[in-house]
């Protein structure tokens, strides 16, 4: 036998050892209490459901972004409406009215589009892979929501924006932009007050504008409630949320993983 071959039989026996050596202790990593892939893998899964259903519920119920006790997802004005709220308002034909109820009709918009998020969500929950599953587990305290993000987002937007726009028009919110840009046309030709000129053809489309800020919205809502599952695993229903994230919080093997 010659050199070539006593070498190659040798490294082959080298990357065998090693390799039943790895074998046996994830093995051992199983048998010792250790989570299995498929608990981990449907302990994410279950996570991520809670959470989707938690941010739908909460964005599409009522004055779900226009006042959510859970957290601020109030759609405002864009950002070059804003430069500009206060003059806007004191101009009489104007006022508070106009204003309040564009802001208004936006936030009611995204409440009715929230609606349709389950679905998506659902999804991409049930698509993930025991790839994914690692990296949400190993992540951030919002890397469940990054994955959501991640791959739903273009979906989402698809979605959403000809429900938002049906909406936004069910409650006449383009009539109020469209008389919002008309009070600004008239505060530019203003004299003494034009200080902040506004141009309105770098206003965003309105559906547009509101589809990714209901977006913006929802997404803050998964993270709030992956973080509170993260935090306190003990405190969920769910048997396998405990078990998956309580032991991620004691530091126990994660097996397969």
């Amino acid at each position: 036998m010659n050199l070539r071959i006593k070498t190659t039989i040798a490294i082959v026996s080298i990357l065998t050892l090693m390799a039943c050596d790895t074998l046996n202790q994830v093995l051992g990593d199983l048998n010792t209490g250790g989570l299995t892939t498929s608990e981990i893998t449907a302990g994410l899964k279950e996570a991520l459901k809670v959470g989707a259903q938690f941010a739908g519920k909460q964005a599409s119920q009522k004055n779900g972004y226009l006042n959510n006790p859970v957290a601020d997802i109030r759609i405002p004005m864009p950002t070059q409406l804003r430069k500009v709220e206060r003059n806007i308002r004191k101009i009489p034909v104007v006022g508070d009215k106009v204003v309040d109820d564009f802001v208004e009709a936006m936030n009611r918009g995204a409440e009715q589009a929230a609606k349709e998020a389950a679905p998506i969500f659902v999804k991409a929950i049930t698509s993930m892979t025991i790839s994914d599953a690692s990296n949400i587990l190993r992540g951030d305290s919002t890397a469940a929501t990054s994955y959501l993000e991640r791959t739903t987002t273009a979906e989402l937007e698809q979605a959403f924006r000809p429900i938002i726009k049906k909406a936004l028009d069910r409650v006449d919110a383009t009539k109020y932009y469209d008389g919002l840009k008309n009070a600004i046309s008239a505060y530019n030709k203003t004299p003494l007050v034009n200080d902040i000129n506004v141009n309105l053809r770098e206003l965003p489309e309105l559906e547009d504008y509101a589809t990714d800020k209901a977006l913006e919205g929802l997404f803050m809502l998964v993270s709030i409630e992956e973080k509170k599952i993260r935090r306190d695993p003990a405190s969920y229903s769910q048997a396998i949320i405990r078990k998956v994230f309580g032991s991620q919080k004691s530091g126990i093997n994660m097996g397969g993983l």
